[in-house]
């Protein structure tokens, strides 16, 4: 029995470059998590992102007292769209800041406009 080939990952914005500024084990885990994902299992650490669009998921990583997110989409085409990427700074709880949630609106957008111009 052959494995099935891994969806592809698509960054939008500057997900790729705030997931590289991470803690080397941080960036280890959201790497093992998003070929999970990929390859189209549910990580652990992933749990859905309520209030944007249902298939919006983030991985959750804490690392040394601070909390890093991942945010993703899942039902867009074929492709797993990696939208934001943070350390979550919130002075309390776990809600996401109001900023980062117009960033992944944004670029949820963005990503319908990219799968939509690609099947062009």
């Amino acid at each position: 029995m052959t494995q099935p080939e891994p969806k592809p990952l698509r960054w939008v914005g500057d997900s790729l470059e705030q997931v590289r500024s991470f803690p080397e084990a941080v960036k280890k885990d959201i790497g093992s998590a998003l070929f999970d994902i990929q390859m189209g299992a549910r990580p652990p650490q992933a749990k859905p992102l309520k209030g944007i669009s249902s298939g919006i998921w983030e991985i959750v990583t804490r690392f040394d007292t601070n909390t890093y997110r991942t945010v993703y989409a899942v039902k867009i085409g074929e492709r797993v769209y990696v939208l934001h990427a943070f350390q979550k700074k919130s002075p309390r709880g776990s809600k996401t800041a109001k900023k980062d949630i117009e960033t992944i609106t944004r670029r949820y957008r963005e990503a319908l406009a990219i799968e939509k111009e690609d099947k062009s």
